[in-house]
């Protein structure tokens, strides 16, 4: 069965929301970009560069972790795999405030973007393309979530498209940062930051769902005489 629309549009949506989250850890990133020619056309081809380089970049994670979807799909395990995914996204849902106390990300996001300093002082397409690759590595919260979705669908190019739904829904608030700068107020930007977590709920839900196989298409198909397919499940 070809990947469902319902999972794209979760992807998508998740990124799109999520992309509120990005705006206060990649959006000084965005608003740093080196300006690539003088002319407006070559400044927004610079920061179309960048974010294409993010998506390329979850993509490749997509095809990763759909890859390790598809392992567990030959070896009968997906539907409890997506259980499991969908449980863990819960605990760490509830669980997040204490979690983000301990968990010391912010020092491990600047020692990355201190490496990535030097792709800002580039100002060609070549370098905003990179600095858009590495970016997409940083670590993130909502990727990893994005990321155990690309597993659930059990499939390589399923999970590379899946992937790349999040990071095109994440493409209009970044791409709108860096070209106008902080376009969200921060007080509207703290507010609708709220749904995240709705957004989280709703792709752990599904992928509990998915698992469970109870044969309602699209949402929870019947998985237990479906083979493996890399191109589709």
């Amino acid at each position: 069965m070809a990947l469902a629309t319902i999972d794209l549009s979760t992807a998508f949506l998740l990124g799109l929301v999520g992309s509120l989250h990005c705006a206060g850890m990649c959006g000084p990133l965005a608003l740093a970009l080196p300006a690539v020619g003088d002319t407006t056309p070559a400044y927004v081809l610079g920061r179309v560069a960048y974010n294409a380089g993010r998506i390329i970049t979850y993509c490749l994670l997509g095809i990763v972790f759909g890859l390790a979807g598809w392992t567990f799909l030959l070896a009968g395990l997906q539907r409890w795999v997506s259980i499991a995914l969908g449980v863990a996204l819960l605990l760490g849902l509830f669980a997040s405030r204490r979690l983000a106390l301990a968990r010391p990300v912010t020092f491990a996001v600047n020692q990355l973007k201190a490496r990535m300093s030097g792709l800002l002082r580039r100002r060609s397409l070549a370098g905003l393309g990179v600095l858009g690759l590495l970016n997409g590595l940083l670590p993130c919260g909502l990727v990893y979530v994005a990321c155990a979705g690309a597993a659930a669908t059990g499939g390589i190019l399923a999970g590379a498209s899946y992937m790349t739904a999040f990071g095109v829904g994440t493409v209009p608030m970044m791409l709108a940062i860096s070209l106008s700068g902080n376009l969200v107020p921060t007080s509207l930007r703290l507010k609708l930051v709220k749904t995240i977590p709705v957004c989280v709920f709703l792709l752990a839900s599904l992928l509990i769902l998915r698992g469970m196989s109870l044969g309602i298409r699209y949402l929870s198909p019947d998985m237990s005489g479906s083979g493996p397919s890399c191109c589709h499940k």
